[in-house]
């Protein structure tokens, strides 16, 4: 069962804006060692980055999937392909970060493993924002 913070809109929001607000943080905290040339600390905060999309981000994700997103399909089955659209994207995230995990070990902190980073950001923000369009907004009545 979901708790009530991710079936209000309002603290659901909040989930999805600390979230995103703690990657972007961490990722220009990793950007600002780089420029320093501080390669021990950049591999640091890297590290921190990965684990804080792992057990912040993804995190709510697989409670989303666990009980949230069940709920809400069994309560509307017109949400059915909307939840499945946002399981993909929870997916999507998770085979980034794997992705990201094994660049940075192959290759360290390369720029494709900072694009990799940069692309998280921009499928959480896409992904929480029709989330919360497909899942809260209730659409007109004529």
């Amino acid at each position: 069962m979901a708790g009530p913070a991710l079936k209000q809109l309002h603290s659901h929001r909040a989930i999805h804006e600390g979230g995103l607000s703690g990657a972007i943080g961490k990722t220009e905290m990793l950007i600002d060692f780089l420029q320093q040339g501080d390669e021990k600390n950049a591999g640091r905060a890297a590290d921190d980055l990965i684990d804080y999309w792992k057990t912040r981000v993804i995190s709510h994700a697989d409670a989303e999937e666990e009980g949230f997103y069940l709920e809400i399909a069994a309560e509307n089955p017109s949400l059915e392909k909307a939840v499945i659209q946002l399981t993909r994207d929870h997916d999507l995230m998770r085979f980034i970060v794997a992705d990201i995990e094994e660049l940075k070990e192959k290759e360290g902190i390369s720029p494709a493993v900072l694009q990799k980073f940069y692309s998280l950001i921009t499928v959480n923000e896409l992904h929480s924002r029709e989330e919360e369009r497909l899942l809260f907004e209730q659409p007109a009545e004529d």
